[in-house]
């Protein structure tokens, strides 16, 4: 196999691999930092000897003999200077001699290392971006560069936020385990926060030059995926899976051929993937098992279940997601579940019903620069025939937004007001 194979077979390899392989050696020396060491220590020898020796045919186990002999040496040179180093390396030892199939005993364990190792790059002591970037580089396989560049910021930035959280996670003794009792319910609302992050910068980019970064919203839904086969009682879990199918299955609806976003009602439905949305609807009815009482990822895949279900628009049941975005208000306060709502209701009983609130939420100190807001007003005032503020709206929120294809679709929209305000000359 050619050397340029080979390494891209190796990349392929470290994708399927990284977490499985970082969770099961942050077990044994219980610290993450290590253990991504560790990992890669393993890459570099794999693309030093591969391209020679072939590809071995259980490569994930090769992988983790090679990091857990290159944990002994490490541990073995610092064990004059700190005696349980010296420990551990045997402790690791005389485990490789009581399993001598080495890739049966990573299996019985690899379930609960890498709900271990979500969980503690999720961990609340960590900053949201942080979080995000260690999840992706952890869990994701991604390069730092290639999370820079997802996110749009530069690499040493990126590269600073991963070690500071490893830092941190080191010096404030993080215990690399599975919370239990009533930690679990925080510990877990922290994952999940972190994997809807990652998917709604891919599904909506905040800045940049494109509308959507699929790449982004694959690894949230493999993430998302993962952690429902690894916690199948845990209805938000599912919840958090269902909105994202369905979401995901609009994505090749929402851009259009010189990649402008085309919105919701606009979509060509026909072409939303119908395996995604058979899934989401799946993993939404495990969820109702679960728990007769939705919770915040549920209610919002219920929303989201009402559009993969109207087969048009004009079949969408408004009035049910105007009740669920009630719901959700009630169970999670906040102005942009607001907003959302005041679509609904504006689409439920019309315009005149959802621009009452919106303006209520003009004052909302957290929407002063939340692009949206002026959008959905100048939306509203435009069905409304108040055409002249509706231009001075989608002008607000074009300046407010970061994305290059979002400013250019609002200025558009204030063109088309501009020019519906203009009186025809008479004929």
């Amino acid at each position: 196999m050619p050397a340029t194979d080979t390494h891209r077979a190796i990349d392929a390899v470290w994708r399927i691999e990284s977490a499985r392989l970082i969770a099961g050696l942050a077990r044994i020396v219980r610290d993450v930092g290590l253990a991504e060491d560790l990992a890669q220590d393993a890459l570099v020898a794999a693309l030093e000897q591969w391209p020679e020796s072939g590809i071995p045919e259980n490569p994930g186990a090769w992988l983790m003999a090679t990091a857990k002999h290159r944990a002994i040496d490490r541990l073995r040179r610092h064990s004059l200077l700190e005696r349980k180093h010296e420990e551990l390396a045997r402790e690791i030892e005389a485990k490789e001699m009581a399993v001598p199939d080495l890739d049966v005993a990573l299996d019985d364990e690899v379930g609960d290392d890498l709900l271990r190792l979500i969980f503690t790059a999720c961990h609340p002591v960590l900053s949201s971006e942080a979080r995000v970037a260690l999840t992706l580089r952890l869990l994701g396989g991604l390069t730092t560069d290639q999370i820079a560049r997802a996110f749009l910021v530069p690499e040493p930035t990126v590269a600073q936020r991963i070690v500071r959280a490893k830092r941190t996670l080191a010096e404030k003794r993080v215990p690399f385990e599975i919370p239990r009792g009533a930690e679990l319910a925080a510990r877990l609302s922290s994952v999940l926060e972190v994997i809807y992050l990652v998917f709604n910068e891919g599904y909506t980019a905040t800045a940049g030059d494109d509308w959507m970064r699929p790449a982004l919203c694959e690894d949230a839904l493999r993430l998302g995926r993962i952690l429902a086969e690894l916690a199948p009682q845990e209805p938000e879990v599912h919840g958090l899976v269902a909105l994202m199918e369905i979401q995901a299955s609009r994505s090749g609806a929402r851009i259009g051929p010189s990649g402008e976003p085309i919105l919701l009602l606009d979509q060509n439905r026909a072409l939303w993937d119908q395996l995604l949305i058979r899934r989401g609807l799946a993993a939404l009815e495990r969820v109702e098992k679960l728990s007769p009482a939705l919770g915040r990822y549920g209610l919002q895949a219920a929303i989201a279940a009402c559009h993969a279900r109207a087969r048009a628009p004009e079949g969408t049941d408004w009035a049910r997601i105007a009740a669920l975005y009630a719901a959700l208000a009630q169970l999670a306060p906040s102005p942009v579940v607001e907003l959302n709502r005041a679509v609904a209701l504006a689409m439920a009983f019309g315009p005149a019903a959802g621009l009452e609130l919106v303006d209520a939420l003009t004052s909302e100190p957290s929407l002063e620069n939340y692009h949206l807001l002026p959008s959905v007003r100048g939306d509203l005032l435009a069905k409304l025939g108040r055409f002249d503020e509706a231009r001075a709206e989608f002008e607000r929120a074009a300046s407010l937004t970061r994305n290059v294809r979002e400013h250019e679709l609002l200025l558009e929209r204030a063109r088309t007001c501009a020019s519906s305000s203009t009186p025809s000359e008479p004929g």
